[in-house]
């Protein structure tokens, strides 16, 4: 009973600890509230006094945008009402100008008027002018018009012909002093032999007795010679001479080496006559190989296929006009690279393409078809280049030139060709070369006379006047040199000139 009222008594302190806890809990709470609540009003309060400043900061700050607004609006219309006082001065200062000008344009008007009136009378009287000079002259006004444009027309022609005539004097007089400049230097830089060598086809006798010798028993000795030398021997009244003939001229050179040396041995039979020829052909190639190296050294090139310096030893023994033609094919590259050192061009190809100008030479005898397309396949053959192969093949016209070496090359071959001694021809074929030049002058219309001049190197026509006018006689010298061209072979050029002579004659009485 005692443990019961103990633990009773426990229990009612604990419930009082209890109650007295919950009382002093929300006691303490209620105090937190009023603290918040009136931490809160106190917020409230300053938010809105700030509120109200803030209010009173805009209300300040639009006020003062209002009353800068309101300024700068004066000032702009300040400024308007000064433009449109300035603008109003304007007008009336342009009012004031515009009158007189609007007095002058009615005066104009007024005047353009009389004009009007005046150009039609002046119209009125051009009329009757016209129609009185067609009752004079008894020319409508076409006829009139077509006779001043034919008149006008041929002043102009007259004009124009004297202004080509001048600009191509100028440039030619220029072109000709520049080329012949290089030209004359580089002559005077080579300095050649007056007359080349000229291989001959005839060998001397100490006497007449050799020939019988020569032709031996029936004629076994000349036969055999023939045979093993591929020429033909002539046996003929020639005194102490003997005459060999062949298309080839290397046969005809191993022919006639052989046969010197047959005369000097003495013994001349069909057994020694082979020996001989062999070895004498031998002797030649030998030659043809030196002289084609020779070339080659002078002229200062390098590298050349062996083919192509056998075929230019070969031109030591043919000859064209008495020229021979490698001494030619020299003189040709050396002209042809001093040339090209004047210019700025390329002096190796310049010598290179003159050295094998006339390769061709060498074989034709053999394949058909020009020399210088001959020439050309043969250096194409042996891997020359393309601009070697074109100045070999261009030298005579046959193909377009395509480089500045080229037409030296051209320039170089007819120097030499056309140089004083270079060459030889008889007198028959000059004489024909001459006339068949007037006979091509003499076919065009309108010339009066031509003649060869200067050995055939000039062309000298003299027009009619009332046929050929001046602008007409500038393209009949090119029809002429371009026919030239054409129809005849000829070393060097030929100038064509054209003269039209207009003469008055009137007698005193």
């Amino acid at each position: 009973m005692g443990d019961f009222v103990v633990i009773m008594g426990l229990l009612a302190a604990a419930l009082m600890g209890f109650a007295l806890g919950y009382v002093i809990r929300q006691y303490w709470a209620a105090g937190k509230v009023k603290a918040a609540q009136a931490e809160a009003d106190r917020l409230l309060a300053e938010a809105e006094t700030k509120q109200k400043e803030m209010l009173l900061e805009a209300k300040d700050e639009v006020l003062k945008t209002l009353r800068e607004g309101e300024q700068d609006l004066k000032q702009k219309r300040r400024r308007l009402r000064n433009q449109e006082e300035r603008l109003q001065k304007r007008q009336e200062s342009l009012e004031r100008r515009l009158e007189p000008l609007e007095n002058r344009e009615r005066k104009l008007a007024a005047q353009e008027g009389k004009f009007k009136q005046m150009e039609d009378d002046l119209e009125q009287l051009r009329q009757r002018r016209i129609e009185e000079l067609e009752a004079v002259s008894s020319l409508s006004r076409g006829e009139a018009k077509e006779l001043l444009l034919e008149e006008v027309e041929a002043e102009s022609r007259q004009d124009m012909a004297r202004v080509i005539r001048e600009a191509e004097q100028a440039v030619r007089e220029e072109a000709d002093r520049t080329a012949r400049k290089i030209i004359t230097e580089a002559i005077q830089r080579f300095a050649s032999e007056e007359v080349a060598e000229v291989t001959v086809s005839t060998v001397d006798l100490p006497s007449d007795e050799l020939k019988g010798r020569i032709i031996g028993r029936g004629g076994r000795n000349i036969r055999s010679l023939e045979n093993a030398a591929g020429v033909d021997v002539i046996v003929d009244d020639t005194p102490e001479a003997v005459t060999i003939s062949s298309f080839d001229p290397v046969r005809r050179e191993i022919a006639r080496l052989a046969l010197t040396k047959l005369i000097m041995d003495g013994r001349i039979h069909p057994g020694r006559i082979e020996q001989v020829v062999a070895k004498s052909k031998q002797e030649v190639e030998a030659v043809i190989r030196e002289e084609g190296e020779r070339a080659v050294f002078e002229v200062g090139l390098t590298g050349m296929h062996p083919e192509l310096i056998k075929l230019l030893g070969r031109l030591k023994y043919r000859t064209s006009y008495g020229q021979n033609q490698l001494q030619h094919a020299i003189e040709t590259a050396h002209l042809a690279g001093m040339m090209a050192a004047e210019l700025g061009a390329d002096v190796k190809l310049a010598k290179e393409g003159g050295l094998l100008h006339d390769i061709g030479k060498a074989v034709d005898h053999e394949v058909e078809g020009p020399h210088a397309l001959i020439g050309g396949d043969i250096a194409r053959r042996y891997g020359k280049s393309s601009i070697i192969v074109n100045i070999i093949a261009s030298h005579h016209g046959e193909e377009e030139a395509r480089s500045v070496e080229a037409i030296l090359v051209e320039a170089a071959d007819a120097i030499s060709g056309a140089r004083p001694g270079a060459r030889r021809e008889s007198l028959e074929t000059y004489i024909k070369r001459i006339k068949a030049l007037e006979e091509v002058a003499s076919s065009f219309p309108g010339i009066s006379e031509c003649y060869a001049i200067q050995a055939g190197r000039e062309i000298r026509i003299v027009v009619k006047p009332e046929e050929v006018d001046d602008l007409a006689i500038l393209h009949l010298s090119k029809d002429v040199a371009k026919r030239v061209e054409e129809s005849l072979e000829y070393p060097g050029q030929i100038r064509v000139t054209v003269i039209r002579e207009t003469r008055a004659v009137d007698y005193a009485k």
